[in-house]
C-alpha cells in the first residue's frame, strides 16, 4: 500500500488523531513512513502537532528529518511550541525556528507565522522588531488575524493608543477581535487617572459593538464589560450585563461569577455581590478572593475572616491574593491581632515566605492602628527591600497619627524611589499644614515645583439615571453648573445651621480661613453630591467614586448631608467604601 490509497490514508490519520502515548504515535509514524504519507504536508503537520503535545523533542527529531520543510510545517511547529507548558524554554525554541525560516531562501514568512510569535514576545523591543518584520515580509496588506495579534501585543505592554488604532483599521472585526480590544482596556491601565478614562472607553466600545447584529457577546465580552463597570461604579450598566447573562443562558462560570461579585462590591451593593457568590454552583479561589475583598472594602472585617476560614474547609488553599484581601479587611476595621495571625499563617501553616505585598498589608495594618513605630520596625526588618508602596503606607500612617519624624523619614525614601509622584509630597504637606508649619509646607511645594510635579486633581464620578457624570475640584464645565453651585450654597447654609465647622487644617495653602472654607466647598465629591441632590430621585441612593482619599472635612460634611436631606450616600474613595446614612458613616471614622 502507498499514499495513493485514500481509504488507508484516512484510517492512518484517524489512528494518528487518537494517539495518547508516544509509543502509539511512533507506531503510526512508522506506518506513515511505509506508505509515503510523510512526503505530504498535511499528514506531516498533524504528526508534528500531536508529537509536540506528547514529547516535543520527538517532534523536533521528526522535523529535522524533513528535507525541505514548507512554511506551513514551520508555522505548525512554531505554534505547537508556543502552546507548550514550558513557556520560557519553548519561546526561545520558537524564535530559533523563526530564524531558520529567515535563513531559508526558498520560503518566506506568511500571515500564519506571526500571531504565535507575538504571543511569545518576552519584551516590548522584541515585539517592535517583529512588527518591523511583518511590514517587511507582508507589507501593509496583512490580514485581520495578524492585525489582531499586533493589537494584543501592544495592549499587553500598555500601549492602548496603538492597539485602538490597529483595531479601528479592521473593517469587520469578529467577536474575538472585539474581545481582544475590550480586554485590553481592562488590562492596560497604568494609573488611577487612566483607570476611569479607559473604563469609559471600554463602555463606549461595547456600545459600538452592540450596533453590529452579527456579533453577539460571550463570556469573555461580559467579563471585560463588567470589569469596566466595576472600575467606574456604573451599577446600571453592570446590572444590564448581569441580566444579559441570565436572559441568554450564558454560562455563569468562575470568571463571569468573579467579575459580577467584584462589580457589585465596587458599586456599593454588597448584598447583591453575596447573592451572586452564594448562587454559584462551584466556587474557586478567585470567587472567594473577590468576596473576601468585597467584605473588606465595605468594612466587614469579621465576615471576611469567617469566609477565609470557610474557604479552607472547602479544601481550597489560599493564594497570595487571598492573604492580601484578608489582611486588608482586618486593616480597615482595626482587627490588628487577627491580621497579624493571617500574616504569620503564611509561613507557619502554608510553608510559604511572605511576599512584598504581604509586608505592605502588615505595615498598613499596624500603621492605621497607631502602632507607627512598630510598623517602621517591621518595614526595616523585612528580608527584601521595601518599595514605594510600603513607604507611602508608613507616611500615610504617620500623617494620620501625627508622627512627623517617621513621616519625614518615609518621604526621604519616597523621593529616592518615586521623585515624580505628587501624592508623596501632598501627604507630608498635609502634616505640616495641620500644625501650621507653613514654611515647611512652602519647602515641600518648592520641591514639587523643582521636580515639575503637579498635584493630582480630585475627581469624582456619580451615576444619575444610568449616566455617569464626572467632576473635578472647582469644576464649572457641567451643563447644570449654575444649579449645582446654587445647591452648594444652600447645602453650606444648612450645614452651618447644624453647627458644622469646616476642618481647614488639611488645606495646603497659608491663606485666610474663609478662603480655606471655599476651597473645601468645591471639592469634587461635594459637586457630585450637589448634582445628585438636584438631578436624581429624592429616594435614590447617591453613589460616588472618588480617585483620592476623602478628606476629613468632606467626610464630616457628608455625614450631616445624609441626615439633613434624608439620602443614603455611598462613596468609594481610593481606600474603601463609606456608607453615609442618618448622620453616621459605616467606617466609624476609622479610615
Amino acid at each position: 500500500m502507498n499514499s495513493s490509497n485514500p481509504i488507508f490514508n484516512h484510517i492512518t490519520l484517524n489512528y494518528l488523531s487518537k494517539c495518547q502515548t508516544l509509543s502509539s504515535l511512533k507506531q503510526v509514524h512508522a506506518q506513515m513512513v511505509t506508505t509515503g504519507l510523510t512526503h505530504h504536508t498535511y499528514p506531516l503537520s498533524k504528526l508534528l502537532y500531536l508529537s509536540s503535545t506528547l514529547a516535543l523533542p520527538h517532534s523536533l527529531t521528526i522535523f529535522n528529518q524533513i528535507p525541505n520543510p514548507t512554511i506551513f510545517l514551520y508555522n505548525t511547529l512554531i505554534s505547537s511550541v508556543i502552546s507548550s507548558t514550558n513557556r520560557k524554554c519553548e519561546t526561545h525554541l520558537a524564535f530559533s525556528l523563526y530564524e531558520r525560516v529567515l535563513w531559508d531562501k526558498k520560503i518566506r514568512p506568511n500571515s500564519h507565522t506571526y500571531p504565535s510569535l507575538f504571543k511569545a514576545c518576552g519584551s516590548h523591543l522584541h515585539g517592535l522588531a517583529l512588527h518591523a518584520h511583518v511590514l517587511k515580509f507582508l507589507g501593509l496588506a496583512y490580514d485581520d488575524f495578524v492585525q489582531t495579534s499586533l493589537l494584543n501585543f501592544y495592549a499587553k505592554y500598555g500601549n492602548l493608543g496603538v492597539a485602538r488604532y490597529l483595531f479601528d483599521q479592521i473593517r469587520n472585526p469578529d467577536l474575538a477581535t472585539w474581545n481582544s480590544m475590550l480586554s485590553a482596556y481592562g488590562s492596560g491601565v497604568t494609573s488611577e487617572e487612566e483607570d476611569t478614562s479607559v473604563s469609559m472607553e471600554a463602555l463606549c466600545l461595547f456600545t459600538e459593538m452592540q450596533k453590529n447584529p452579527l456579533v453577539k457577546p460571550n463570556e469573555v465580552t461580559l467579563v471585560a464589560l463588567v470589569s469596566a463597570c466595576a472600575n467606574l461604579g456604573a451599577l446600571c450598566q453592570g446590572i444590564w450585563a448581569h441580566v444579559y447573562v441570565l436572559k441568554y443562558n450564558i454560562k455563569l462560570n468562575y470568571y463571569v461569577g468573579t467579575a459580577l461579585i467584584d462589580m457589585y462590591s465596587k458599586c456599593g451593593c454588597l448584598d447583591l455581590a453575596y447573592q451572586v457568590f452564594d448562587g454559584l454552583p462551584e466556587r474557586d479561589i478567585l470567587c472567594y478572593n473577590a468576596m473576601i475583598g468585597g467584605f473588606g472594602i465595605h468594612g466587614y472585617g469579621h465576615k471576611a475572616l469567617q469566609l477565609f476560614e470557610k474557604m479552607k474547609f472547602q479544601s481550597l488553599v489560599p493564594d497570595d491574593v487571598t492573604f492580601v484581601v484578608t489582611m486588608c479587611a482586618c486593616s480597615h476595621v482595626g482587627l490588628v491581632d487577627e491580621g497579624c495571625k493571617v500574616f504569620e499563617s503564611i509561613n507557619e501553616n502554608y510553608g510559604k515566605e511572605p511576599k512584598l505585598e504581604h509586608y505592605g498589608c502588615l505595615i498598613d495594618l499596624l500603621g492605621r492602628a497607631g502602632r507607627v513605630q512598630e510598623a517602621e520596625e517591621k518595614l526595616k526588618g523585612m528580608p527584601m527591600k521595601p518599595n514605594a508602596i510600603l513607604w507611602r503606607s508608613l507616611l500615610g500612617a504617620a500623617r494620620v497619627h501625627g508622627d512627623l519624624q517617621v513621616g519625614e523619614i518615609a518621604l526621604q525614601h519616597l523621593l529616592e524611589l518615586e521623585p515624580e509622584t505628587s501624592g508623596n509630597y501632598v501627604l507630608l504637606s498635609n502634616m505640616y499644614a495641620s500644625i501650621n508649619r507653613w514654611e515647611d509646607v512652602k519647602r515641600v511645594r518648592k520641591l514639587m515645583k523643582d521636580h515639575g510635579i503637579n498635584k493630582m486633581p480630585g475627581s469624582s464620578l456619580v451615576e444619575v439615571n444610568g449616566a455617569m457624570h464626572q467632576f473635578l475640584i472647582g469644576d464649572k464645565t457641567h451643563p447644570w453648573s449654575k444649579r449645582i453651585y446654587s445647591k452648594l450654597e444652600e447645602v453650606g447654609k444648612r450645614l452651618q445651621q447644624y453647627g458644622h465647622k469646616p476642618r481647614t487644617k488639611e488645606v495646603l495653602f497659608d491663606i485666610d480661613e474663609e478662603e480655606k472654607e471655599d476651597a473645601l466647598t468645591y471639592h469634587s465629591e461635594r459637586l457630585a453630591i450637589a448634582f445628585a441632590l438636584v438631578a436624581s430621585d429624592s429616594t435614590a441612593p447617591i453613589r460616588i467614586i472618588k480617585n483620592l482619599r476623602v478628606c476629613s472635612d468632606c467626610h464630616e460634611s457628608t455625614k450631616l448631608i445624609s441626615m439633613i436631606y434624608g439620602r443614603d450616600i455611598i462613596v468609594r474613595d481610593r481606600i474603601r467604601f463609606h456608607h453615609f446614612k442618618n448622620g453616621t458613616c459605616s467606617c466609624r471614622d476609622y479610615w
